[in-house]
């Protein structure tokens, strides 16, 4: 059975986490994630008025291979990112043990990671070696997919929980449409882009912890 596992690591013990050099007040969220077996972030959002120093410090760092700024909206930043493979033990350790993440967020000195595994034995071989590793697992919740419901945010950031809320409170997935992302974008004090941004980001989120998990439980 599916079973998920929310937890948090000081950014001490995780080597991409080193090389962010995120800030107080910023944060790094990994997107576009891939299944085990392939490049696991290949792009991520850096939330922080001045995205620079965390690039150029990733570029400077022995196990990136690659950190380009690709796209600017607003205060968020999108880049692609090559990590030398195998190179952080954390996410080495998901890999190998055959987990999928939902969600990673880095900021405030830690990670925060929703990680989905297809077995208890997965999650459990994933527990032990963070413990051969001494990487320090703050365990926040574990949950099976049929306990889906307890997590109301499903996989969400804060920003893309608000305005997914907004657009259904207001109408904007009615029939017909009862505002446009420019009304949705002034409530929020963002442009009219950045909100559809969001929105995208937001429903994707929402796809891969409920259809997608589901799939991923019925053929497990």
């Amino acid at each position: 059975m599916v079973v998920i596992l929310r937890f948090r690591i000081p950014v001490a013990y995780s080597e991409f986490g080193l090389a962010l050099h995120v800030k107080e007040g910023a944060a790094v969220e990994l997107e576009s994630l891939v299944p085990s077996g392939g490049q696991r972030f290949p792009f991520f959002w850096i939330h922080a008025s001045e995205p620079e120093p965390i690039v150029d410090s990733l570029q400077e760092h022995e196990s990136v291979q690659r950190a380009e700024i690709i796209e600017r909206i607003e205060d968020a930043t999108l880049v692609a990112l090559k990590l030398t493979p195998d190179s952080d033990t954390v996410f080495h350790a998901i890999d190998a043990s055959g987990g999928q993440i939902l969600r990673a967020i880095c900021r405030d000195e830690h990670w925060e990671l929703i990680v989905r595994f297809s077995e208890h034995e997965d999650l459990s071989r994933f527990r032990h070696r963070c413990e051969r590793d001494a990487v320090p697992l703050q365990v926040e919740q574990i949950y099976h997919r049929t306990e889906l419901d307890d997590d109301p945010q499903f996989g969400l950031t804060d920003a893309q929980h608000e305005a997914l809320a907004l657009a259904v409170e207001h109408g904007y997935y009615d029939i017909p449409r009862q505002c446009s992302t420019a009304d949705l974008a002034d409530e929020l004090g963002i442009s009219s882009q950045a909100m559809t941004e969001r929105l995208r980001r937001a429903v994707a989120n929402v796809a891969r912890n409920t259809v997608l998990a589901t799939q991923s439980s019925s053929n497990s």
